[in-house]
């Protein structure tokens, strides 16, 4: 895999001037003003629980001149009802980039154990830029540019090299001043300043998706203040970012391999070929006719490139296999059958240009231990939307230099890859706004530095992959791994009550003490409603 190209850090940066970086205790300077800060806690809203209290802090915009231009963090507490018990915080980030997390301890609250919840104070933020935080945004932005890009074609390559550079343009235009300091790096920096504000030595954290290299980062800036780190459904620091969207398209094919095997199995409830070879040759069909002469499928139009724009879909066969069915059934004008699916339910839409209008890194499925149901941002608005795409796309380009700006590079990198990794390749590596995006202040974060920290993983999962969480695992020297073989869905740990991965991860959490060696345990197979499109 591609390693991440570092780059001159910008020059002046002196060791006493970021937090993460040592100073010699001669020269050590004064503890900032940013880190003597104490929250005004208030109930957060008259329809929460009174438990439920916020507060804001000021961050630095830029952590090189502490004393100029600031942001505010929004942060949020329930404390824990057992004092006798608690050691100290637990921070707690859904995912992302681009997702609020204020609201996660209500949650968190409901969904842990007892003698995991009374060990922490739970704490949520908003990272910086997003929600209550300083949010940013990219100004008016169309369905297709909140996507994440499309498919491949050399007729249509200009137009995909004109809406990622609208897509920069838009946000430098309206953010291009807080922009370049919207970095994981940065991000960490502030969760930094909330331990420090919470008047805690170290600090403890459970994050998913994207928040597994924000947790990852942190431990390498602050790994003297890093105590029980929960990393779930892990981003692989050495594909940051490039290489993530591209292992959507590489690992989706052995999910597609696994599908076809599903469907074979199942002719008779789906009748989508009675062996792997007929199912895989009758999907393909499916996509050269539909390339060939478009068809309606519940209003929307469907063309090839619509039916391979969720690379996500075929983590779960039967969904897949229940999607597939119900377009099938357009295609030939037949009646749909029973548990058949609109397009709200299959995840696609006619004229998106990537996998849905938020993107796998910028959290999890609603109703999974990610973003909250309503969205990636507590909310379904176009406000929201466009902030989380602002987010996202500062974060991706912003953090690494490892982006080609030669749009032809694209072009060569998606026309192989749609050979090499036909459903989806092609996707990942068109072109994208980091091409026009403007050069990182500082590189990204090499982990080297032991951290004693639990990973948790399913076997499939769809937007962070079993590749990407082994990743994470190898990179971070002197963690342990937890995988449920046979997980389905994008995130573990508090997804289902009965999942496997529980039982260590309470254990962890509650007494410190890192399984001796890495974990598998077996999922129980779900069990889906052959009549339910949403039945797992």
């Amino acid at each position: 895999m591609k390693r991440l190209a570092p780059l001159l850090a910008t020059a002046g940066l002196l060791a006493t001037a970021l937090p993460g970086l040592a100073a010699s205790p001669a020269s050590a300077a004064p503890t900032p003003a940013y880190m003597r800060q104490t929250p005004a806690w208030h109930r957060c809203s008259p329809d929460r629980p009174a438990e439920y209290e916020c507060a804001t802090l000021k961050v630095p915009l830029d952590y090189r001149r502490p004393e100029g231009r600031t942001l505010n963090l929004a942060i949020s507490r329930m404390k824990s009802e057992n004092p006798a018990q608690r050691r100290g915080v637990l921070l707690l980030n859904p995912g992302g980039p681009g997702a609020s997390g204020l609201y996660r301890p209500i949650r968190a609250n409901a969904e842990m154990p007892k003698d995991v919840r009374d060990r922490y104070d739970l704490v949520g933020f908003d990272p910086r830029g997003v929600g209550e935080s300083s949010p940013i945004g990219c100004g008016e932005l169309t369905e297709v540019e909140v996507g994440v890009g499309g498919a491949y074609r050399p007729e249509t390559f200009a137009s995909d090299v004109s809406w990622a550079r609208g897509i920069a343009d838009k946000c430098r235009a309206n953010s291009g001043d807080v922009i370049p300091y919207i970095t994981t790096r940065n991000t960490a920096r502030d969760m930094d300043v909330i331990r420090a504000a919470l008047g805690e030595r170290t600090v403890s954290y459970l994050g998913y998706s994207y928040g597994t290299y924000l947790g990852a980062v942190y431990s390498q800036m602050f790994p003297e203040r890093t105590d029980r780190f929960v990393l779930d459904s892990g981003i692989d620091p050495g594909r940051v970012w490039r290489g993530m969207i591209q292992a959507w398209g590489t690992e989706a094919e052995p999910a597609f391999e696994r599908w076809t095997r599903w469907a074979a199995e199942r002719s008779d409830t789906y009748g989508l070929g009675a062996t792997p070879e007929a199912v895989s040759a009758g999907f393909w069909a499916l996509v050269a006719r539909a390339d060939r002469d478009p068809f309606m499928h519940y209003g929307e139009k469907v063309t090839g490139d619509y039916i391979r724009a969720d690379p996500s879909l075929f983590f779960d066969p039967h969904g897949a296999s229940v999607v597939v069915k119900s377009i099938k059934a357009s295609a030939d004008k037949a009646p749909q059958p029973p548990g058949g699916t609109a397009p709200g339910v299959s995840g696609k839409g006619a004229d998106r240009k990537g996998p849905g209008t938020q993107s796998p890194l910028r959290g999890v499925r609603a109703g999974g231990p990610g973003v909250d149901a309503g969205g990636a941002s507590e909310g379904s608005d176009t406000s929201s939307a466009n902030n989380a795409t602002a987010v996202y796309w500062a974060v991706v380009c912003g953090d690494t230099d490892n982006w080609p700006r030669d749009p032809e590079q694209y072009a060569r990198d998606a026309a192989r890859d749609k050979v090499k990794h036909p459903l989806y390749g092609d996707f990942a590596s068109n072109i994208k706004p980091c091409a026009f995006w403007q050069r990182p202040l500082e590189p990204a974060t090499p982990m080297k530095t032991r951290a004693d920290v639990l990973t948790v993983q399913n076997e499939w999962d769809p937007m962070t992959p079993l590749a990407t969480g082994q990743g994470l695992h190898r990179a971070l020297k002197g963690s342990r791994m937890v995988l449920a073989l046979g997980g389905e869905g994008h995130g573990v740990y508090l997804s289902n009550p009965t999942a496997c991965a529980n039982i260590p991860v309470n254990a962890y959490l509650s007494t410190g003490r890192l399984p001796a060696k890495d974990v598998t345990c077996h999922n129980p197979p779900p069990t889906p409603d052959p009549e339910g499109a949403g039945a797992r």
